[in-house]
């Protein structure tokens, strides 16, 4: 007797099975079975995985699914609620009918019938039963549901039902025993009902983890799952601990009474077989025109670019084109690159950005005389076999940035030409990584937020950590672990559930294309937001040799592309991929290191590494791209050195000089390593790109096989090796040694190519268009308050003015007016899109706004609200008319009503005496404006941070900023998670001092009812998030008031994906400029004659700045006490020079440096 597992979950049963693909199958194959199945709930997702595990180790995989079956039609909404919403039913794919049937059903439940759960019914069933094996499921199966609530004569109609279905021998009763009450009955109504109908019995556990000494964490599991934690009486757990992979002893325990159920598991194994095709490409076809074939066209479309490219063509050029041609067609992409053509093609040809390229596609002629990239590979020696290798068969891969405002226009373009049907999104999966793992175990645990996090960031943040490699890399968590027994629990159960897959989402970019729909290849699902996704992610996709193409939107395109439009109204024949790239002015303002804005130079790093470098062509700025990351950086003194002084470059022999003299004698790309191989040894371009691969992925007997071939030559393969071309066996060895050293690190120089052209360009137009430049690229960061910061004290140390938002001047986005630069009305909090356009439309038809009035009256009620008027107000939307803020501020509400109450006479067709006054008389009905003063500059700053989100006119911690700047370690944007291949600016645990205005405080009851607080601290550029534990808080509390302007020095505490935090150790304040009044009389008998006066006129200012009187004659100074101490205004010394004259009245500023330290 023998025994197969037929219901098991994986871990792609998402957080609800634990069981990992490959410790499944190892431990089916340690129990000596043949076969197993996959069955998640729902969904594929795991199938390809498990399939190639499973043939890997010599395991018959049987690819299924546990569905949700709706209780009717898959398409209805809530007939019934609860356990009744669906039913389960496993289903197995007995041949590759059966599993492209399956694929058909689960996707249909995703795109049809989702509702709760991705639901199929009874009809999708009928229609697509062949080749598939249903069995009847737990005790959520509709059979046992019914028997479970004793309705025995129902259940024996859906069994036969489902039989019928499915046809006779293809449908099964499934006993389950896991210790659960109910099952007992089920089981015995099973028995019989078998006996009555023929249906026959088959035994299977449900499986949700690999060993029974998984339970707890898989309990764990669950409560991430559902946000609980273990001590919550109330939540879903799977009682008994018998959930695992038993063996075929454990199960004949369980059902000695049904010993033909545990046979029929192996009877049913055996009869499945599925074979899953790999590596054969499944490409689309491209429409041509009429009279074409599509190898004539590709061939026809590269011609004329090569003709448009080059003029006159050499026929070296023409060569290479001919032989790219050739294994494009020889390798079966001609289709491939008409699509990408035609795609880019719409793009340019309906105004949306499109990249110079990304990736190896750069190194590609073919692709640069379609148009598909903008670098020509021959002048920058970019290489085609890095992107199309003819010895190594694997789908080419083009990725296109795109403006991402518009990338989906492209994709939507793509759905419409190949069909809805043919097109989908990419699914990706989001796992549980080691900090993650750590946090989510200790917060299910109920352990201290505190504690679990110190503990997390004892994990390296190291691309592949996993907490094995931080137990042998860190020794401080290492002795945590082995001492504290908490701590060991909790990393125990956080290794059994690390790399387990947490939640689905969309790749951002990846799209795949398909000749049929993609249901007939892949199984789909639905993202979040309800778009169609497949099942499997992208490499599985590409080994299945479907085309995945990735749109992605890059935010520069859409930069460049505003500011060049920008520019065009000074220069309208300006286009930017005609600049020059040798310009002297622009490489030396890369090399002054104010990069801010252009793109991949903009990083702290990057900007020194910049000064240093002081670039002088484009490759410069290629190997710049190249050599900043983690790894290649060490190379970086040599290559200044060599860059600085040609006579310190060596070469080991001449054949290397050409290959590496634009990068100064060091190997910076992965090309080079191909070049060297091929020069030097005699491989083929093919050849060198396997040993390229081989090398960044430390094959190391790969490497050690082809150092032999390197250095000595193989007739086999007629490569004549090293020496054969007169470089010594010592010298061969040494460039080996080199190349292995580097080539783990070397950089797709077509990327880096690609992407210094989009570098160069912004550095280009920063250079000669500043203004425009600065316009669009804080238009493009309009919604991230934080950048737009931080650009707008560029543009001041730029000198550039940046101007508030105009009703009548405004676009929606900033725009360039003089030499300065305009808020865009889209910055303005509560006004829409809609309301911008009305606005803009009525200026262009019925020319500028006169006044308040004329804009309420000329804009319709409902677009321009009583919210937005006052934002408009407060924002400076409205300087330009005849009033000042506050006197718009008492008077909008009454012109609105009155404007709402004449369209309401009009539409009901009355006059009112308005109508009927002339012209002159009907000034008097206008609203009086108040006379009254200006908001004073605090509140004007105040309004335009909470309508704007940061201050125009000015910054109340300007007049402090050379203070502010000599106190400060770090500014609050330091704190901000690094973006994309940036290293972080700040440390866990690093001391830090920042300084700037309390702007928000929160107070908080710790357990043990001490007080603490969070407070907001905001600088010139951004706010951080300063922590006041209780001990602090008891000393300072007092120091921390709302518009406070303090140094705050503390600790840092990281976090990786958000912006990090400071604990605040120690506080002061800014050092306030003292101010002192003096007053001049003449003599002592008019300073006492004039006394009362002066105390009267001074009696209502209260402040901290001292009275001093001076007397000519007498030559006497007397101090006014404390009590009379007064705050210095305008005002106040308007008033004291009209009464004791301007020359005898004078504010003198006394700084008094704050003596207190910094940490």
């Amino acid at each position: 007797m023998s025994f197969a597992h037929l219901h098991v979950h994986t871990e792609y049963s998402l957080l609800d099975g634990s069981n990992k693909i490959k410790e499944y199958v190892a431990r089916v194959k340690e129990l000596g079975m043949n076969s197993a199945a996959i069955t998640d709930h729902g969904v594929m997702y795991g199938v390809i995985d498990f399939y190639r595990e499973a043939r890997k180790q010599g395991i018959n995989p049987i690819l299924g699914c546990e569905v949700y079956v709706a209780p009717n039609s898959r398409f209805d909404r809530e007939v019934t609620g609860g356990d009744d919403r669906y039913y389960h039913l496993v289903l197995l794919a007995e041949n590759n009918e059966g599993y492209e049937n399956l694929t058909k059903i689960v996707s249909k439940g995703f795109v049809e019938g989702y509702y709760y759960k991705p639901r199929v019914d009874k009809e999708l069933l009928r229609t697509y039963h062949k080749g598939i094996i249903a069995l009847s499921a737990c005790l959520a199966g509709e059979v046992p549901r019914y028997l479970t609530k004793g309705m025995y004569e129902e259940a024996k109609d859906r069994a036969l039902e489902y039989q019928e279905i499915f046809g006779k021998g293809n449908y099964f009763l499934e006993l389950q025993d896991h210790g659960i009450p109910d099952q007992q009955l089920v089981n015995q109504q099973l028995m019989k009902l078998s006996q009555e109908t023929g249906i026959e019995l088959v035994a299977t556990n449900d499986v949700h983890y690999t060993y029974a000494d998984d339970e707890k964490a898989h309990d764990i599991l669950l409560c991430i799952q559902t946000g609980k934690k273990l001590s919550d009486e109330n939540r879903m757990r799977y009682e008994g601990g018998q959930y695992y992979v038993k063996s075929e002893e454990e199960m004949a325990a369980l059902f000695p009474y049904a010993r033909q159920a545990l046979e029929n598991t192996q009877k049913i194994a055996d009869r499945c077989s599925v074979e899953i095709e790999f590596g054969v490409t499944k490409l689309p076809k491209y429409d041509v025109p009429e009279g074409y074939t599509s190898w004539e066209y590709l061939q026809k479309l590269c011609y004329e670019g090569l003709d448009q490219r080059y003029r006159t063509p050499s026929q070296e050029l023409k060569d290479r084109l001919a032989y790219e041609l050739d294994t494009i067609r020889h390798m079966g992409y001609v289709d491939y690159f008409l699509i990408v053509w035609d795609f880019i093609k719409y793009a340019k040809d309906h105004g949306i950005a499109v990249g110079p390229g990304r990736g190896s596609a750069a190194g590609s002629i073919v692709s640069y005389c379609l148009g598909i990239t903008t670098i020509d590979p021959i002048h920058y020696q970019l290489l085609f076999e890095r992107f199309l290798n003819p010895e190594r068969v694997s789908m080419p891969d083009i990725d296109v940035d795109f403006c991402y405002e518009r990338r989906q226009e492209v994709i939507d373009y793509v759905t419409r030409k190949y069909g809805k049907d043919c097109v989908a999104q990419i699914v990706t999966f989001g796992t549980l990584a080691a900090r993650g793992v750590i946090r989510d175990v200790g917060r299910v645990m109920d352990l201290p937020y505190a504690y679990v996090d110190s503990i997390a960031k004892m994990i390296p943040q190291e691309l592949g950590i996993t907490i094995d490699k931080a137990l042998q890399m860190n020794p401080e968590l290492r002795k945590l672990y082995e001492s504290d027994e908490t701590v060991t629990h909790l990393i125990d159960m956080a290794k059994r559930l690390e790399g387990l897959p947490r939640h689905c989402s969309m790749h951002a970019a990846g799209v795949v294309i398909c000749q049929k729909p993609v249901e007939e290849y892949v199984p789909l699902s639905r993202a979040a937001d309800g778009t169609i996704t497949t099942q499997f992610i992208m490499t599985t996709l590409e080994e299945l040799g479907l085309l995945k193409m990735d749109f992605l939107g890059l935010r520069t395109l859409t930069v460049i592309q505003n500011a060049v439009q920008l520019a065009r109204k000074k220069q309208p024949d300006l286009q930017i991929d005609k600049i020059d790239y040798n310009d002297k002015a622009v490489l030396d303002y890369i090399g002054t290191g104010k990069t801010e804005g252009i793109f991949q130079l903009e990083s702290g790093g990057m900007k020194n590494f910049m000064k240093e470098l002081q670039p002088h062509s484009l490759e410069d700025v290629i190997a710049g791209i190249s050599l900043y990351r983690p790894g290649p950086m060490d190379f970086i003194p040599q290559y200044i050195r060599g860059k600085n002084d040609r006579s310190s470059i060596t070469y080991d022999c001449p054949q290397l000089e050409p290959i590496l003299a634009p990068t100064y004698g060091c190997i910076v790309y992965q090309e080079q390593v191909m070049q060297i191989v091929r020069d030097l040894a005699g491989y083929t371009l093919g050849r060198s790109d396997l040993l390229r691969r081989a090398m960044s992925k430390k094959k190391a007997a790969v490497m050690e096989k082809e150092r032999k071939t390197f250095v000595y030559g193989d007739e086999e393969t007629g490569v004549p090796g090293c020496i054969k071309n007169g470089i010594d066996e010592q010298t061969a060895n040494k460039i080996y040694d080199e190349m292995i050293d580097f080539a783990k690190y070397a950089f797709n120089k077509s990327h880096a190519a690609a992407y210094a052209v989009v570098a160069y360009q912004t550095a280009w137009l920063k250079y000669y268009y500043p203004v425009e430049f600065m316009a669009a690229l804080m238009t493009s960061v309009i919604d991230n308050s934080t950048k737009v910061s931080e650009y707008i004290l560029t543009c001041r140390q730029m000198s550039i003015g940046i101007l508030a938002p105009d009703v009548n001047e405004s676009e929606s986005a900033f725009s360039v007016s003089g030499g300065a630069i305009r808020y865009g009305l889209n910055a303005i909090k509560s006004i829409g899109r809609p309301v911008i356009e009305s606005i803009i439309a009525e200026r262009k038809a019925g020319g500028p706004y006169v006044d308040l009035s004329d804009f309420i009256h000329r804009l319709p009620g409902k677009d321009v609200n009583k919210r937005v008027v006052e934002n408009l107000i407060k924002s400076g939307a409205f300087d330009s008319f005849p009033a000042n803020r506050r006197q718009m501020m008492l008077i909008y509400g009454q012109i609105m009503d009155e404007a709402a109450q004449k369209k309401k006479t009009e539409l009901a067709g009355q006059m009112s005496l308005f109508d009927f006054a002339a012209e002159e008389d009907k000034e008097a009905f206008k609203v009086k404006i108040p006379v009254v003063a200006e908001y004073n500059k605090g509140d004007l700053l105040a309004f335009e941070k909470e309508v704007l989100g940061f201050y125009i006119s000015g910054h109340p911690l300007e007049e402090y900023e050379e203070q502010w700047k000599r106190g400060i370690s770090h500014v609050t944007t330091d704190f901000l998670p690094p973006e994309e291949g940036e290293l972080p600016k700040v440390h866990d645990g690093e001391r830090a001092t920042v300084g700037g205005m309390i702007t928000t405080k929160t107070m908080k009851a710790t357990k043990t009812n001490k007080m603490m607080a969070f407070v907001t601290i905001e600088d010139l550029v951004g706010t951080v998030e300063v922590i006041v534990f209780p001990r602090d808080y008891e000393k300072i509390g007092k120091m921390l008031n709302v518009d406070d302007k303090v140094f705050v020095s503390g600790r840092i505490s990281a976090e990786e994906d958000r912006a990090s935090k400071m604990i605040l150790e120690s506080i002061r304040p800014f050092s306030e400029p003292k101010k002192e009044l003096w007053i001049q009389f003449t003599d002592v008998e008019e300073f006492k004659r004039r006394e009362p006066e002066l105390l009267s006129t001074i009696m209502d200012s209260e402040g901290s700045d001292s009275v001093i009187i001076y007397v000519k004659k007498e030559k006497m100074k007397k101090v006014l006490p404390a009590s009379r101490n007064i705050k210095i205004t305008d005002e106040l010394l308007g008033r004291l020079y009209q009464i004791f004259g301007e020359k005898n009245v004078k504010a003198v500023e006394k700084y008094i440096e704050n003596t207190g330290k910094m940490h």
